[in-house]
């Protein structure tokens, strides 16, 4: 029990630290960020210095207050990945990470259907590994056919 408080506390923490990093890039005033979420500019703050528990659902509308893509964000910062999380909330690789948390269960439900039983938790990071290599390829693909076809002209 001690240790679900424990990592309960750690999430919080992190989550505030990297809303906190939101509300202070971002170039609405807090006072504005607060009245778009619907909660008391007090309010924010403490849950800015981590003095606040946080729902997903709140922190989900301070990251949109803060133009930034907020399941992306929650999952690197929960994942204890918050300096990327950080780093990546306004960027192209936050919103494909948005899109692609979100559609990655469905293709694994339907691609593996009942062969899901099989999979081993360890595979996880040599897979991670495996589709990242895999978009480092596809993206060398696309920019050398955006290239040879600019040759071409």
């Amino acid at each position: 029990m001690t240790q679900i408080r424990s990592d309960i506390s750690h999430a919080n923490v992190s989550l505030a630290n990297v809303l906190r990093h939101a509300v202070d890039v971002t170039d609405k005033p807090r006072h504005q960020i607060a009245r778009e979420v619907g909660m008391h500019r007090e309010t924010l703050l403490r849950i800015m210095r981590g003095e606040r528990p946080i729902g997903l659902d709140e922190a989900s509308r301070i990251l949109v207050a803060c133009d930034a893509h907020p399941r992306a964000t929650m999952i690197l910062a929960l994942a204890g990945k918050e300096e990327l999380a950080c780093d990546w909330m306004h960027s192209d690789m936050g919103g494909f990470l948005e899109e692609f948390f979100s559609a990655l269960p469905g293709h694994l439900d339907r691609t593996l259907g009942g062969r899901m039983t099989d999979l081993r938790p360890q595979w996880a990071t040599g897979t991670s590994q495996l589709v990242a290599r895999m978009l480092a390829n596809h993206i060398d693909d696309v920019v050398g056919r955006d290239i040879s076809m600019s040759l071409s002209r």
